[in-house]
């Protein structure tokens, strides 16, 4: 018996816990009734009462108007005797107020009358009619109350019953039609210049396009075809959305395409235009930037009108903002791509130019420290450029009332259409027809999506986002290929392949103005027919610029040589994830001379040693000018140091790269000291030191070794500063010619394994270094080669046939 009882007991122990365990139920509270009269508005309270006494006032001033001889004061006596009925009427509603206004404080007398003497017929009229019916009839009563009241007042001043005075009234007002057209003329004409003068500010900025003035197609989108896929897929939504609105979807209305400047966005829209043969509307990114408030929400308006005739008429339409960062900047999206800061060197113009045989991910570290060279501490506000996208509305933005007209038009309710609809069936006791379904698809495009408001990217609105980025190499080869197709030309398709190699980060812009440039390059020459030797003189025109053709004097074109000669021989002895592809000593806009490297295949990963092969080069040049020098140096190698520290110290300090792993950005956020520290702020110096004495070592050592790399390959120094005062500019190959002895486009590299001529180039060296210090003053004659330049020129002619 007590083996069974057990179980029943803890049953009821445990019931209790679990019921202990959940939350109370909370019961929803009962509504109470109020026992007062909701406390009515003054000018509720006041309102009819005014209505009464300006009525009598009126009737006073038409006795007046129609007796000159009557003062005011005999005509209100009269009214006194005439008009009371308006007086009592005006008491009656002074009566019900104060009426109203005990119910509001006393609640036994509102209890009376609510429940014992109104409350039976409010019951009855509940119970009988709807809330929408007795609304109705309640109007009603008031319009016929209004008109009795109107047809008293006329009848009192056209001296007749109030039933002849109402047939009456259209007389009169036909006979004050002159005046009132005089009145409404002079208020149109005056409203119609403010109303033209609106009108004609919001025209412009909004091209229409119909389906045959389009001839783009998707065939025509070289090098995204990725994206082009994921388009393809709005496109079936808008021609057959009932597929999927019949199994509970709903149609994407938005899209929005960004990526960097030139890379097809805008002709992407069009071909979907084209594709669709939809009408297709492009709005101007200055459309809504105006000088009068207003006027933007006024174009949003006008626009979305258009947008859903034109829907309606065709079944569909395409609307495409371009550059959409103008619309708004609250939002943040994401980031661009590394090294997207600037091409050209931020730092000194009269150092070596390092940027570019730097690879893409160390370019970007010096790019961005130029824009934030000092990080702030945790407790101090963040003063970065990037804080102030914030205020970027206020500089001349479209303005927060068009962007939230643009939110509320892309994604609010849709009024029914017609005046008849909307009123008429209304008046008639029916509902609206409910609007058709527009079907408008929004496009976008920006190269700033960190700009754009985040209410303007929620689904609903904007409900795919694509990121039309750099093309890889074979959207970079698809693209010459479409651009070279439309010109004459000798490239085989070997020499386009390269062409798509070394020219990483090409947009289909820069691939088009890059076929042209070499086309004008050859009608120069007096050709039509492009060669490859056209196309990389356009190359080196756009990456560089034109030279300034500023002669060096001899002791400084040796030394810049010798500087560039460093930086190449080191490049190609240790690095194998960049190849060289020029090298120069013509003095641009922003350096003296420089080396440029390209990646031989797409990459999206950087890893140790190709940084420590970044610091090798960089410091090539102080090394390089150490040595050929004896322990003298440059101020060119500023930019070089520069970058090089850059990139030792986010290996030290955040890459887990260096001698040891912690990462300073994370201990200096969070307060902490570095390893070996206690963990106070104190300590920060003290780790700051630390993490300065690691980057020194590692900048120490690498410049050793650069040395020793140098002194290994002195001879290919000299031979390559020999072709570069020489040629002033060469290319990847030609100085593969010379560190391989091969023979390269402009340079016979098999000269300068000659022992003999590797003489004469020390020799020159040791002139001219004489020179520099000015040991000497006559001119040190450059080492010529006039036997094998002809027959470099003829290997060339040869190697391309």
């Amino acid at each position: 018996m007590t083996d069974q009882q057990e179980p029943e007991g803890n049953t009821a122990v445990e019931s209790a816990a679990v019921e202990q365990q959940r939350p109370p139920v909370h019961e929803p509270t009962p509504k109470t009734e109020r026992t007062t009269r909701k406390r009515m508005p003054f000018w509720d309270r006041i309102r009819l009462v005014l209505l009464f006494v300006a009525l009598w006032f009126v009737l006073v001033w038409a006795d007046v108007a129609d007796n000159p001889l009557m003062t005011f004061e005999d005509s209100m006596r009269l009214r006194l005797q005439d008009g009371q009925w308006l007086l009592w009427l005006a008491g009656i509603e002074v009566v019900r107020q104060l009426h109203f206004l005990i119910s509001e404080f006393w609640s036994g007398y509102h209890t009376f009358w609510t429940k014992y003497v109104f409350g039976g017929t409010e019951r009855f009229l509940k119970k009988r009619l709807t809330d929408w019916t007795r609304y109705r009839l309640s109007r009603l009563i008031k319009f016929l109350f209004v008109v009795a009241l109107l047809a008293v007042v006329l009848g009192q001043i056209l001296d007749t019953s109030p039933l002849l005075a109402l047939f009456e009234a259209p007389a009169l007002l036909w006979n004050a039609l002159p005046m009132i057209f005089q009145l409404v003329f002079a208020f149109f004409f005056i409203a119609f210049q403010f109303i033209g003068l609106f009108w004609l500010l919001t025209r412009g900025g909004v091209d229409t396009y119909f389906p045959d003035d389009i001839k783009t197609r998707f065939s025509d989108v070289w090098g995204q075809d990725q994206v082009v896929e994921r388009v393809k897929e709005n496109i079936v939504f808008l021609e057959d959305p009932d597929t999927i609105e019949a199994k509970g979807g709903y149609v994407p209305s938005g899209l929005l395409l960004w990526g960097p400047p030139g890379t097809g966005k805008t002709l992407m829209a069009e071909a979907v235009a084209g594709e669709t043969g939809k009408p297709y509307v492009f709005v101007d990114p200055g459309a809504f930037t105006n000088m009068f408030m207003g006027v933007g929400i006024l174009k949003v308006k006008s626009l979305f009108r258009k947008l859903r005739k034109l829907a309606l008429r065709y079944g569909g339409v395409i609307v495409f903002f371009d550059e959409a960062d103008s619309l708004g900047s609250r939002g943040a999206l994401a980031q661009v791509r590394p090294g997207g800061a600037g091409r050209y060197s931020p730092f000194s113009p009269q150092a070596c130019h390092g940027q570019h045989y730097l690879s893409e991910p160390a370019r970007y570290l010096v790019a961005s420290s130029a824009l934030n060279p000092v990080t702030p501490e945790p407790d101090q506000p963040q003063r970065g450029w990037n804080r102030f996208v914030m205020g970027g509305m206020a500089a001349g933005g479209a303005g927060m009332g068009t962007l939230q007209a643009l939110l509320t038009e892309l994604s609010g309710l849709k009024k029914p259409r017609g005046l008849l609809n909307r009123y008429g069936r209304r008046i008639l006791g029916m509902r609206p027809k409910p609007p058709p379904k527009y079907r408008i698809l929004v496009m976008m495009a920006t190269n700033m999506p960190e700009a754009l408001d985040e209410a303007l990217l929620r689904p609903g609105r904007i409900d795919r986002i694509y990121k039309v980025g750099y093309p890889t190499k074979a959207g970079r080869l698809r693209t010459y290929q479409g651009y070279l197709d439309k010109v004459k030309h000798e490239l085989t398709p070997e020499q386009i392949d390269k062409l798509a190699t070394i020219t990483p980060y090409a947009t289909g812009a820069t691939i088009k103005d890059l076929v042209n440039e070499a086309l004008i390059i050859a009608i120069r020459d007096g050709r039509d027919v492009i060669t490859w030797q056209d196309i990389t003189k356009a190359k080196h025109l756009k990456e560089l610029g034109p030279s300034q053709n500023v002669d060096y004097v001899q002791r400084e074109r040796h030394a810049v040589a010798v500087h560039e000669a460093c930086h190449a021989v080191v490049a190609y002895r240790i690095r194998e994830h960049l190849q060289i592809n020029i090298a120069t000593i013509e003095i641009g806009d922003t350096y003296l001379g420089m080396v440029g490297s390209i990646k031989p295949e797409d990459q999206f990963t950087t890893w140790r040693s190709e940084y420590e092969a970044d610091i090798l080069t960089s410091l090539a040049s102080l090394a390089g000018e150490r040595m050929f020098f004896d322990g003298d140096s440059t101020s060119g190698v500023s930019g070089d140091l520069h970058s090089a520290t850059l990139v030792a110290t986010q290996m030290e300090a955040l890459w887990g790269m260096g001698s040891t792993v912690t990462s300073y950005q994370s201990s200096s956020a969070f307060q902490i000291g570095m390893p070996g520290g206690r963990g106070h702020r104190e300590d920060e110096p003290n780790a700051r030191q630390a993490l300065a004495d690691r980057i020194e070592d590692h900048l120490s050592a690498s410049l050793k070794r650069a040395g020793e790399i140098l002194q290994e390959n002195r001879a290919y120094v000299l031979a390559i500063a020999h072709a570069l005062e020489t040629h002033k500019t060469l290319s990847g190959e030609d100085i593969e010619a010379i560190m391989t002895g091969t023979v390269g486009p402009l340079v016979d590299g098999r000269i300068y394994t000659d022992p003999d001529f590797q003489r004469q180039l020390e020799e020159y060296h040791e002139e001219v270094v004489k020179l520099r210090r000015g040991q000497t003053a006559t001119v040190v004659q450059l080492p010529q080669v006039p036997e094998l330049e002809g027959a470099a020129h003829q290997a060339a002619a040869e190697r391309q046939d």
